[in-house]
């Protein structure tokens, strides 16, 4: 999954650490560029050639937005592919949007039928639901959202940690069929927004209006003001995220293990408590069941007559003996992605290698053949993901996130270890074995593959004897793992993507969120 994207809602103490040295002049509303920008190369390698993979995409979602356009993982499959072309790298350019003074990450990026961007940016007081349009990423819209307690007693308590660690508020949500944001807001309340135009004597403006608010606070505690030991403490449970089944009953999450549906014709809402377990991840959905991962097992769910959540199957998995750095808990860093002849794959916490895990789903699995395959990735004692793995055809692509825990852990020319691994489940289904490893470092993106041209996209960022920090949009072959090209987004901490994703708009434009805004690559032309 995407881990704790949107946890820039403002961390003064990182403040001081983002100006090193005079930070050279940008444009109005650009994001200011730190010093080393013209020090470092700008783009690398050459334009690619489109090369769409064949292969059939997710199952379209009857109550989500067309696939690619839905939300962080592109599809109610968590498959983090789009169906049209990235940029192939013919010399892209890039424009940025600064949304805040301080912080202003705009994450989760989704596209209406009329192509403009839906999301939802932190900022120092709360998150906001905004409207852009895609070319000069000006704001149309905005809707305040209430401010998360865990923002609100970092700053208070100068323990700047819980921002990190808290990926409830807003973090994740959906658009669905009718360009309608749904999403649970840090009250404990789902809410259902619609944007449309408004024509007044000056001709008109965009707005936001919330068309549905289920309160949840009957079901899930909701006093959080206190939190201890970076956890929510036992009168509060924020909602981690909410999809929709394909009935239409929407589906969520809590921090403390509770699984809940509301039903959107009679707000009816139903859960059930998954007692000592905590979810930190969005989940998948498919026709047969609701796929969801906790810190000790993955879920397979349906719902009883009454909507209330019912567990099909329930997986184990090596949660290992701790948090690595480049996690948020001990646990597994992803959502599930839904692939294949009915396969559910995520990763483990392995002590010393990270595995990548394919099951087979469905309550009807017998528990000996539940196991397709487990497949160690990385190098010993430095292999973590806290991001959505890439499936397409029986294909799957993991990044390594160890050593990433947030902007000021990469100041003065660090990086990760990195590395990229593509695994293919055998096409008989009788174990999966490695095609190829890259030695991409991307510390903490939500990568994305174009089937369009056959690219894959990442946040890349490698160290630097000069201490500088330079952010690149980076292109590889989907087929070969080879880098073809990759192009310069800004330098500095105002540029590192945090754990938001790339998101490939239908315009060809990659778009990544960054600490202080937005950032978009398209090809010139």
């Amino acid at each position: 999954m995407f881990r704790r994207a949107l946890n820039c809602a403002v961390v003064p103490a990182l403040a001081a650490l983002t100006v090193i040295g005079p930070i050279a002049p940008a444009q109005a509303d650009e994001i200011p560029q730190a010093p080393g920008h013209r020090l470092v190369s700008h783009y690398e390698g050459a334009p690619a050639a489109a090369a769409p993979l064949p292969g059939a995409a997710p199952p379209q979602h009857p109550f989500l937005a067309p696939n690619g356009r839905s939300g962080m993982h592109s599809d109610a499959a968590g498959s983090a592919t789009s169906p049209w072309s990235g940029p192939l790298g013919k010399d892209p350019q890039v424009t940025s949007e600064k949304i805040a003074a301080l912080g202003g990450e705009c994450a989760t990026a989704t596209f209406d039928s009329g192509g403009r961007l839906v999301t939802v940016c932190g900022t120092f007081s709360g998150f906001k639901v905004k409207l852009l349009e895609p070319r000069t990423l000006a704001t149309l819209a905005e809707y305040q959202l209430p401010q998360r307690p865990s923002t609100v007693e970092a700053i208070t308590s100068l323990d700047f940690a819980k921002i990190f660690k808290d990926t409830s508020g807003g973090a994740y949500f959906y658009l669905d069929d009718q360009d309608r944001a749904v999403l649970a807001d840090s009250r404990q309340h789902v809410l259902r927004l619609a944007h449309a135009w408004h024509p007044d004597a000056s001709g008109g403006s965009w707005k936001f209006t919330v068309t549905d608010d289920w309160d949840l606070t009957g079901q899930v505690p909701h006093d959080c003001v206190g939190w201890t030991n970076l956890r929510p403490s036992g009168t509060c449970d924020p909602v981690t995220s909410v999809m929709p089944d394909w009935d239409g009953r929407i589906w969520w999450v809590t921090r403390q293990g509770r699984v809940g549906t509301v039903d959107p014709a009679s707000g009816r809402i139903r859960s059930i408590r998954l007692e000592g377990e905590e979810i930190q991840n969005s989940f998948s959905v498919a026709e047969d069941g609701v796929s969801i991962v906790t810190d000790h097992a993955l879920y397979g769910f349906r719902t009883r007559p009454d909507g209330t959540p019912e567990t099909q199957w329930r997986q184990t998995y090596d949660r290992g003996t701790g948090t690595k750095p480049g996690s948020v808990n001990q646990g597994s860093g992803t959502t599930p992605d839904l692939f294949g002849d009915g396969y559910v794959a995520i990763t483990d916490n392995a002590d010393d290698r990270m595995n990548v895990l394919v099951y087979r789903r469905g309550a009807d699995v017998p528990a000996d053949r539940r196991l397709v395959c487990r497949v160690p990735v990385f190098g010993p004692g430095a292999s973590t993901t806290d991001n959505s793995l890439i499936t397409w055809g029986n294909s799957i692509v993991v990044e390594n996130n160890y050593g990433y825990e947030n902007p000021a852990s990469l100041l003065l020319g660090k990086s990760v270890v990195g590395g990229v691994t593509r695994i293919d489940v055998r096409a008989d289904g009788s174990g999966c074995d490695t095609v190829w490893e890259s030695p991409v470092r991307a510390p903490s993106v939500v990568p994305k593959l174009s089937t369009g041209n056959g690219l894959l996209y990442f946040y890349e960022k490698e160290p630097s004897v000069w201490g500088i920090d330079s952010w690149y949009l980076t292109a590889v072959d989907f087929r070969t793992g080879e880098r073809r090209w990759r192009r310069l987004t800004g330098t500095g901490p105002l540029y590192d993507n945090n754990w938001a994703p790339i998101t490939l708009g239908p315009d060809g434009t990659a778009y990544v969120g960054v600490f202080n805004g937005i950032v978009a690559v398209r090809d010139r032309g």
